[in-house]
């Protein structure tokens, strides 16, 4: 904790925060609610970037693609009453992808404020349903810990969005107050009964298949599922626009659960007889609309991992829940061994032809192939290119044809929404 006690706006405090919490980068489109921030960021300016975007919107969305890119929150500032309804797309989107996210918006001043002064929306109803924690800060001696509080919650169990209105004249008052420890994340590591239990049930599967998906993920815990798979010579497929979590020419990779999802993979889904769910919430997209399992008992034998106990049991009843996060459980099942030769190489090796020749496109007799496109591009960019989209259906010959070989080569919202991938391309 910082011992400097000098007197400093709540503008500079507010900066030092971030800077206490690791904040490298910041986007915003700027706003006179805000001003004492920004004459702040311009003095910080050689420890944290400042993107000035054009509208708040796309300023909201690379924030959002920066903490999906990084797994730290994504920080951005906006405007009062209307830039903070342009930036509520990317609060949906955050809350959607389990994206960590935290969004400063201006507010009018504290002397105005319930009288529907010029600009002046209650943040608290607004974003209420779509952000993880919304709250306004009123006295500048709280702002340490107020912010510090947004990192941990935006961070903590299915990672979100989290926003806070900034009252201007708080923002120039002066307060004499310390700075927090920097936040830190919380583990979640699974029960040792529960990977036991997980074991057993794959030593009775025939054919077993696991989904992977949501936030939260690291590369290491990418490779570690990888050699889960390979140990036991699992199918995995990967949820909604999560491609990217499972190298997509690994052996084991059987497709993408999702919009336009082959009507194979889905019937391998329902026919499965252990279904191993580590991360997705298992939503509309990834169930094929709540078809691909019974709900709320799924006739598949389920297992459910997720960061968030909230998630588990919200929809569907598993067999085993499992309150652990990716890294931490990834980290477990790569410990795992079998006691025997896999029953289902056959079923895994079918699982993956049909994936195989779902790539092969149909040709067609028009000025532009988008199939011999797509070929192209998978055969031409290097593993590392950042691939990025945003909703429609064209969106679909990227799900469905490009293969995704490295962590986080994939910014797509999970959420559908339209003007993400330009914005999401410039964070990149």
């Amino acid at each position: 904790m910082s011992e400097h006690m000098a007197p400093r706006s709540g503008g500079q405090v507010l900066v030092d925060a971030l800077r206490v919490h690791g904040t490298d980068t910041a986007y915003c489109v700027p706003g006179e609610s805000f001003l004492a921030v920004i004459d702040a960021l311009y003095g910080a300016k050689d420890d944290i970037r400042l993107i000035v975007c054009r509208q708040e919107g796309g300023a909201a969305h690379m924030a959002e693609a920066h903490g999906k890119l990084t797994g730290q929150p994504g920080i951005c500032f906006v405007t009062r009453g209307p830039g903070a309804t342009n930036a509520a797309i990317g609060i949906h989107t955050a809350r959607q992808d389990s994206t960590p996210l935290i969004m400063f918006v201006g507010q009018v001043g504290r002397d105005a404020m319930g009288r529907e002064a010029w600009q002046e929306i209650d943040y608290r109803q607004m974003y209420g349903h779509i952000a993880k924690w919304v709250d306004q800060i009123d006295d500048a001696r709280r702002i340490p810990e107020y912010v510090s509080r947004a990192f941990h919650v935006a961070t903590s169990g299915r990672p979100g969005p989290v926003v806070l209105a900034l009252p201007e004249d708080m923002l120039t008052d002066m307060v004499s107050v310390p700075d927090s420890p920097r936040y830190r994340s919380a583990e979640y590591h699974p029960a040792p009964g529960a990977m036991a239990e997980l074991q057993s049930m794959l030593a009775q599967a025939e054919r077993p298949l696991v989904l992977l998906g949501g936030g939260a993920w690291t590369r290491e815990a990418g490779d570690d599922i990888a050699r889960f798979a390979e140990a036991f010579d699992l199918p995995v497929a990967c949820a909604f626009r999560r491609q990217d979590l499972f190298d997509n020419r690994h052996r084991n990779y059987i497709g993408e659960a999702g919009l336009g999802m082959d009507p194979k993979l889905a019937a391998r889904i329902k026919a499965s007889d252990l279904v191993i769910a580590v991360g997705p919430r298992l939503g509309e997209t990834t169930t094929n609309g709540y078809a691909l399992f019974a709900v709320p008992r799924p006739a598949q034998k389920l297992v459910h991992v997720h960061r968030d106990p909230g998630e588990l049991g919200r929809v569907y009843c598993a067999d085993l829940p499992v309150h652990a996060g990716m890294a931490e459980f990834a980290q477990a099942a790569a410990t795992l061994k079998p006691a025997a030769p896999a029953a289902w190489r056959d079923w895994t090796a079918s699982a993956r032809q049909d994936y195989l020749d779902n790539l092969r496109h149909t040709p067609v007799a028009r000025m532009v192939d988008m199939g011999e496109v797509m070929q192209h591009v998978r055969e031409t960019l290097p593993a590392d290119s950042i691939l990025t989209n945003g909703a429609g259906n064209y969106t679909l010959w990227v799900q469905r044809f490009y293969q995704y070989r490295g962590f986080r080569t994939q910014l797509a919202p999970t959420s559908g929404t339209m003007g993400y991938g330009v914005p999401a391309a410039i964070a990149a």
